[in-house]
């Protein structure tokens, strides 16, 4: 009784908002991108406000919900940016190309990190996930052809149950050859050729063509319009006025302002504040219907709050849960300690800072002996840490010190208990338990290079303790590769590396895989006789007599002399496999003494010796920061 009360509230509040509605005549219900973008003002761009009446002209029939998925540069945010001008969502010559690329970072790299949203009268434009989707524009460079994310996301789409509309971009280009890569998503994807669209998204050709053929092949969305409110959590982030700002795609049902609506994941309630869509800015419109989507302000003061593929329903009632993502799993591990000890609190506060707008992040407080006071943090892969050290520098100017990169690891004690790895430092030596087995998490790696590298990818691949699984030429000119490669031997370096041999022309992708069975020990650095723990790392023990000689060599040249010998040592357990000496620095005691007995030499040159020992056993070892950043290639690269 209680959910058909809120269903007959809601119905009441739908129905005063289309009431409000003003009387249009059925050609301009037809056409109602033209209607809504004809009433942009030309100072200011598109109109800041739209109503909930205006919102209820788009039922789930009138509605269409895509992604724009494609390889790195081959043009996916400049066809975003034309569409949202063809539509009117935003002038033309607004003077920010890549207007949903907002990230600093984004615009330096040329890559797009953070995933956006806008709505688009005409059709939605959602780009956070697939999961919000029914369909998804795949972007092929007409120059490039299909690269090895553009397989990637083919089969994340198709496996979605998404329909794929191929756009060919970039056709303006001199050495653009759409039809060989009509021939190649034809033989990779068993894609009509006729299907693809040819667009330049730089000079606006053949974009009149890709609405009509959204509106046209994707469905719309399904849902229950007289079903209590169901939506799918997208995407959060934290505003210092606002509070948890939530990207929502309403999948039953509709919400209105001051609806209360509780979480499924966490039982708690909360009250609507605002409500709105992304046009393509916050545009508070008081109601969402179903299948459209937009944002949400609840009074949440956290993004913990805000789980990402959570269902938030009506208050009160019993919802079955909508298929949301899969939990973040993180895969990368790393610590980050400041490269000053007193800066700690403000790397605390920029961490979490930067944590309110990135939830996927773990963060751990931990204690380095040689360290002092950081954070272990966990990263979804290896561009995410990449990206997140980078903010902290740009937008907090915190200057870090990050530790050897790991994954996590599983090791199995003859006792039968199995316990989960992440920093190798925790991995103590325990003589009442023996290791008897351990595993390691692999990825499938999809390799795109010219053929005639493909002898030097395969050697790559195999001292990387890769498993070839494919092999495969896409054209006469070009060869794929699968692999199976353990995440440990592909973090830091072995995309440079890639580059490098194939002169720049390799794209490289990969999925997680399963964990695979291995031969690991944890090998220790120590610097006169005491364990560094912040670089310890954990090898394959074929591989840790050559990686413990290249620690201990990188060390020596970055560690300075000191007044005392200092012993460098790669150990596994109790027993050492390389060793170097950094020899003292010797100030000369014999200088006054000219001539003389050799008695007075011997006891001067003896208590030299007695305090060099007695330094050695107090004395603390500095590592620079240099140090770790050297180490970080060797560890990763053998």
């Amino acid at each position: 009784m209680a959910g058909a009360a809120a269903i007959q509230r809601s119905a009441r509040r739908i129905a005063r908002y289309a009431a409000a509605a003003p009387s249009l005549s059925r050609s301009a219900l037809q056409q109602p991108g033209r209607l809504l973008s004809s009433q942009a003002s030309p100072e200011h761009g598109p109109r800041g406000a739209v109503s909930g009446s205006e919102l209820a002209l788009y039922p789930p029939e009138r509605v269409r919900n895509f992604s724009i998925i494609a390889h790195v540069d081959h043009g996916k945010s400049t066809l975003a940016d034309r569409l949202l001008e063809l539509t009117g969502t935003i002038q033309k010559g607004h003077g920010q190309p890549q207007y949903l690329d907002k990230l600093q970072v984004e615009r330096e790299r040329g890559i797009t990190v953070k995933a956006q949203t806008a709505t688009m009268f005409y059709s939605y434009e959602v780009s956070r996930s697939l999961a919000a989707c029914q369909g998804a524009l795949l972007v092929v460079d007409a120059a490039q052809g299909v690269q090895a994310q553009t397989i990637a996301n083919f089969y994340l789409a198709f496996e979605s149950n998404l329909s794929i509309i191929p756009v060919i971009n970039k056709i303006d280009q001199p050495t653009a050859d759409p039809d060989n890569v009509k021939d190649q998503l034809k033989r990779l994807f068993d894609i009509d050729p006729s299907e693809a669209l040819l667009t330049s998204a730089k000079t606006g050709k053949g974009l009149e063509h890709v609405l009509p053929a959204v509106i046209e092949r994707i469905p719309s969305p399904p849902g229950k319009c007289d079903s209590p409110v169901r939506m799918l959590l997208l995407d959060s982030y934290y505003d210092e006025y606002k509070g948890v700002i939530c990207h929502v795609a309403v999948v039953d049902g509709a919400l209105c302002k001051g609806d209360k609506i509780a979480s499924a994941a966490t039982g708690r309630a909360y009250e609507v504040l605002d409500v709105g869509i992304m046009h393509p800015e916050l545009t508070p419109t008081g109601v969402l219907y179903t299948g459209q989507v937009g944002y949400v302000i609840s009074g949440m003061r956290s993004t913990k709050e805000a789980r990402i593929g959570d269902t938030l329903h009506q208050a009160k009632s019993t919802v079955e849960p909508l298929p949301g993502f899969k939990p973040a799993k993180h895969m990368v591990f790393s610590g980050l300690y400041p490269a000053d000890g007193s800066d700690f609190e403000a790397l605390s506060y920029a961490i979490e800072k930067l944590t309110c707008n990135d939830a996927s992040v773990s963060v751990t407080k931990e204690t380095s002996n040689a360290l002092g006071m950081g954070f272990r943090c966990g990263f979804l892969g290896l561009l995410h840490m990449d990206v997140f050290h980078q903010r902290l520098e740009q937008e907090y100017g915190a200057q870090v010190i990050s530790t050897i990169p790991t994954v996590p690891y599983i090791f199995e004690y003859g006792d039968g208990s199995k316990v989960q790895v992440e920093n190798p430092a925790a991995l103590a030596s325990n003589p009442g338990k023996r290791v008897v087995a351990c595993w390691e998490p692999t990825v499938i790696a999809t390799i795109i290079i010219p053929s005639e590298y493909v002898g030097p990818v395969i050697m790559l691949c195999s001292e990387r303790r890769g498993e070839q699984l494919e092999y495969t030429f896409i054209d006469a000119q070009r060869a794929l590769l699968k692999y199976r490669l353990p995440l440990k031997e592909i973090i830091v370096d072995f995309y440079n590396e890639l580059k490098g041999i194939t002169s720049g022309y390799a794209t490289f992708d990969y999925e997680d895989s399963e964990y695979q069975q291995s031969d690991l020990v944890k090998m220790d650095i120590l610097l006169n006789g005491k364990p560094v723990d912040a670089m310890a790392t954990i090898v394959h023990n074929q591989k840790a007599q050559r990686v413990g000689r290249e620690l201990v060599e990188k060390l020596k040249k970055f560690i300075e002399r000191q007044m005392f010998e200092i012993t460098i040592q790669a150990a596994i357990g109790s027993k050492v496999i390389a060793r170097e000496t950094l020899s003292a620095m010797r100030k000369n005691v014999l200088a006054k003494c000219y001539g003389g007995d050799i008695t007075r030499k011997k006891k001067l040159l003896e208590k030299q010796k007695e305090g060099k020992k007695r330094m050695k056993r107090v004395g603390s070892v500095d590592i620079p920061q240099e140090a770790f950043h050297e180490l970080l290639k060797v560890s990763n690269s053998k």
